[in-house]
């Protein structure tokens, strides 16, 4: 309640707007740095600005709206100032904010504990949403003349994935850094094995995106280990890792994007980055589910046996008393 008394006044409302514009702003620079060039049009594999716009969006509602519009006016004016520039940026302010109705239409969680939660950001915030930027900004290329007609459908499924998977990568671990607390009851056991999973990752993660023999399914079982032992908040950096050294393979056309061609570079790459984006976010998401499943039947066993000592006095409830939750 204090924080939403505190950005409606007229100072913090325009501190949240520059903040999140600023954001914006750097993160597509950061995606202007890897860039492929499909049927003569320019794309970014992966649009890390609108995960933070939707980021934005389910943290402050509304509100985070014209920041996003400011950021993606800025994004634009870099790159070009065209007449349909103004077309590209409705398009890119209104495709983040699409899908942050459709998540808060079906009860989206930012906490993304549930299951339901995975799927609706992956088909309602990533696949759905995105499709108006990536339709609005290849018909106005289409319309402008800059693409051939037959040039309308790579361009338009490059930028439609490249959007989507911001979402997928960016939003998770923005959402996963704002609800992540400092454990310092953590054993040093648990902080080696975060330490080993991390170390594994870029290793692994730079060999196979390089080596010619093709060995990119070997992510897999780490994004499984960083799910299961860590959730989200293993998965979501995991997948983050794999992602940008699969994209400077491919932009350099390393390993296994050698000799593919810049179609097959892209998709090979999407192929693995929406693959890794979906492992880490629905699997991280059914382990936290049945956690928070478990904790609450053993809270509810913990208390049945309290409610059973009273009613039996002098009863040995220590034998019906669950043992306490384990530290996953």
């Amino acid at each position: 309640m204090a924080r939403n008394q505190l950005l409606r006044r007229p100072g913090a409302a325009v501190l949240l707007t520059l903040g999140i514009a600023a954001a914006y702003f750097a993160a597509g620079l950061i995606g202007f740095t890897q860039q492929l060039a499909v049927e003569g049009a320019v794309v970014t594999p992966l649009w890390p600005s609108t995960g933070i716009a939707l980021a934005c969006l389910l943290w402050f509602g509304l509100r985070a709206w014209p920041g996003v519009v400011l950021g993606a006016l800025l994004v634009i004016l870099n790159v070009s100032s065209s007449a349909r520039s103004i077309g590209i940026l409705v398009g890119n302010s209104v495709a983040p904010l699409c899908a942050y109705l459709m998540l808060r239409r079906v009860g989206f969680r930012t906490e993304l504990d549930r299951l339901r939660d995975g799927l609706a950001l992956v088909f309602l915030g990533a696949l759905a949403g995105m499709l108006i930027s990536a339709t609005v900004g290849s018909g106005l290329l289409l319309l402008s003349r800059d693409i051939h007609a037959d040039a309308f459908w790579p361009i338009w499924s490059a930028w439609w994935v490249g959007d989507a998977m911001g979402v997928l990568v960016v939003t998770p671990l923005l959402l996963v850094c704002r609800t992540a607390r400092w454990s310092g009851g953590a054993s040093p056991g648990r902080w080696a094995e975060a330490a080993c999973l991390l170390v594994t990752v870029v290793v692994v993660a730079y060999a196979v995106t390089r080596s010619l023999v093709p060995l990119l399914f070997l992510v897999f079982p780490l994004l499984m280990w960083a799910a299961l032992r860590f959730q989200l908040s293993g998965a979501a950096p995991c997948a983050l890792i794999v992602s940008v050294m699969a994209i400077s393979a491919a932009t350099e056309e390393l390993g296994p994007f050698e000799g593919h061609g810049t179609l097959g570079v892209m998709s090979v790459l999407q192929a693995l980055n929406g693959s890794v984006a979906l492992t880490g976010l629905l699997l991280s998401a059914i382990v936290t589910e049945q956690i928070t499943v478990r904790r609450k039947i053993e809270l509810a066993c913990a208390e049945l046996a309290e409610l059973v000592d009273r009613l039996v006095p002098g009863g040995d409830t220590a034998h019906r008393r669950p043992p306490p939750p384990e530290d996953l």
